[in-house]
């Protein structure tokens, strides 16, 4: 972010903050999707988040690690969202992905394997992205979710494992 723009969104100015935005949206979005599968939660922890950031602005230190304050927001209200729709909980079910029903279409490039992570239980899916796409390390999310390190550890090789068989099956069936 520009120090002008940082400037203009912290004093309220609303072009400034539409500009801010647009630029940020849609990568926020795509964060928001990869937690939340519904639509309408994603579109909704997006609104909370963008509140957040222009209120609490004048917290940043730094503008250079903008980007990395804005995503933990982000984070943080997905993570949120998830707790208020049911308690966090965490298993694994070996037959919770249904295999055969899991046929996503043509998996190309990283956005087909994103799609993927919908077929993982909610638990599981929320590990995973903390690990392998936000870079947590295990104790950092064993804190937050009030988990074990253990169980942080144990659900993201589910996951991995998990999502390997979605690849192969996509493979044969292709």
């Amino acid at each position: 972010m520009e120090h002008e723009l940082y400037i203009r969104c912290k004093n309220k100015d609303r072009n400034a903050q539409r500009k801010l935005y647009e630029e940020y949206a849609g990568r926020f979005f795509a964060t928001c999707k990869r937690y939340l599968k519904n639509d309408e939660d994603a579109e909704e922890v997006l609104a909370d988040s963008f509140y957040l950031i222009f209120t609490k602005l004048d917290q940043l230190k730094e503008l250079q690690v903008f980007d990395a304050w804005a995503k933990k927001i982000v984070v943080n209200q997905c993570l949120q969202k998830l707790r208020k729709k049911q308690p966090f909980s965490i298993s694994i079910e070996e037959n919770f992905v249904d295999l055969a029903e899991a046929e996503p279409e043509n998996v190309s490039e990283e956005r087909g394997i994103l799609s993927l992570l919908n077929f993982l239980p909610e638990g599981c899916r929320t590990i995973f992205n903390l690990f392998a796409m936000e870079g947590y390390p295990h104790k950092e999310i064993a804190q937050m979710l009030s988990i074990s390190e253990g169980t942080s550890k144990s659900q993201v090789n589910f996951a991995r494992k998990k999502l390997q068989e979605l690849v192969k099956l996509q493979t044969i069936n292709s």
